[in-house]
C-alpha cells in the first residue's frame, strides 16, 4: 500500500527527521496530528515528541497557565467593565 503524499511513517527516529527537515526548511511553521488508528497519537507522543525536545525543537514547558499566556497574549480589556467605568466616571 502507498504512503499518503506528506505523511510521516517509520520509525520515531525517521518521523522526528522528516517534521525536522519540513521544519528547517520552510515548509511548515508547525503541524496538526491527528489519531488515525486507536493509540498511535499516545505513541507519537511517548516515542517521537521526546526525541524532538531532546533536539530542541519542541517545548517542555509552557510560559504561562492558560493558552493565552503561552502564547504572549495580554488579556482584552471586559467590554462591559469597560461601559460601565465609562458611565461611572462621566
Amino acid at each position: 500500500m502507498a504512503t499518503p503524499r506528506g505523511a510521516f511513517v517509520g520509525s520515531p527516529e525517521t518521523v522526528a527527521d522528516a517534521l525536522q527537515a519540513w521544519f528547517e526548511q520552510g515548509a511548515a511553521d508547525g503541524f496538526v496530528i491527528f489519531e488515525a488508528l486507536p493509540g498511535q497519537l499516545a505513541l507519537f507522543v511517548e516515542k517521537v515528541v521526546p526525541i524532538l525536545q531532546a533536539r530542541g525543537l519542541f517545548r517542555e514547558e509552557y510560559e504561562g497557565e492558560t493558552f493565552r499566556d503561552s502564547l504572549g497574549l495580554a488579556v482584552p480589556p471586559n467590554r462591559y467593565t469597560v461601559a460601565r467605568n465609562d458611565r461611572a466616571a462621566a
